[in-house]
């Protein structure tokens, strides 16, 4: 289902910042993701491969988003969005290698690397593992879902991708990405579904996720239209949990409007079951 949200999206906002207790929070830059110490002498898999913790100090069990950020998988450099700041919840900020130093699939390798690390350490700074969220824009947002739906990722770091508590790609690639597909010497025009597109991995029991684009018309060229796609082919499989939100009014640049849509769809999915 589609929703023209502008109005809705306000009053979330406002219902956060009204909701939001002072609270202390700590940020704690370029930690290493890698597994272990790194001995491939790749100074720049060593360099990239970092991402930042911001956390609420006096709170436990709290819901952690993973942030993979934009930029076509050839730039871009992790930060915390506007409007996720000071809001009860722990967000893991991701650098990950780019193209054209690396070629696909390195960067979903990286981005696994870094779902694993947070599975792995979270607790350290008073999160749930069982409330795992990621997330991310454009490039960020293609990387959340193929790490989420493709399950051999993050099996080869022992885990399991319907561990985490939900996938919120903001306008993301469900086909493979026009940046692999430009390393396979494809135009961006031309669409391909292969094993690096989000929609080859369509499956039932995949996390609930939440789908956010830009409006239809103002969004990256058919960026609207895949998601709708990929959106049809999880409900003809089954799949019970899935929503797809067209943010009216914007275009790709669609992240802070998206925002308390994000932070709505974590706080739903991380309550407590009823006894």
């Amino acid at each position: 289902m589609t929703k023209n949200l502008t109005c809705f999206v306000v009053c979330l906002f406002v219902s956060w910042m009204v909701a939001a207790q002072k609270r202390a929070y700590e940020h704690i830059n370029d930690l290493s993701y890698l597994e272990q110490a790194d001995e491939s002498g790749d100074a720049y898999r060593s360099e990239r491969c970092k991402l930042d913790v911001y956390y609420p100090k006096d709170t436990l069990n709290t819901s952690a988003i993973v942030w993979f950020h934009g930029g076509g998988l050839e730039f871009g450099e992790k930060h915390i969005p506007y409007g996720l700041r000071e809001k009860g919840v722990i967000v893991v900020t991701v650098n990950y290698r780019l193209y054209p130093k690396v070629q696909h699939p390195s960067y979903i390798e990286d981005a696994a690397a870094a779902v694993a690390w947070t599975f792995q350490n979270i607790e350290k700074y008073n999160g749930n593992p069982k409330k795992i969220f990621v997330t991310g824009h454009s490039a960020g947002g293609y990387l959340a879902s193929m790490v989420g739906l493709d399950t051999t990722y993050l099996a080869k770091h022992d885990i399991d991708a319907d561990d985490i508590a939900g996938l919120i790609p903001f306008s993301g690639h469900t086909i493979t990405h026009f940046t692999v597909r430009k390393e396979m010497g494809i135009a961006g025009t031309r669409p391909l579904i292969d094993r690096y597109a989000p929609l080859y991995h369509v499956r039932q029991d995949a996390p609930p996720i939440l789908l956010i684009t830009g409006n239809r018309e103002l969004e990256l060229l058919g960026r609207y239209e895949e998601n709708a796609y990929f959106y049809r082919m999880m409900k003809v499989v089954g799949h019970p949990d899935i929503e797809l939100m067209e943010l009216d009014g914007y275009g790709h640049d669609m992240v802070y409007p998206a925002i308390p849509l994000l932070l709505d769809f974590v706080v739903q999915r991380s309550k407590e079951p009823q006894q």
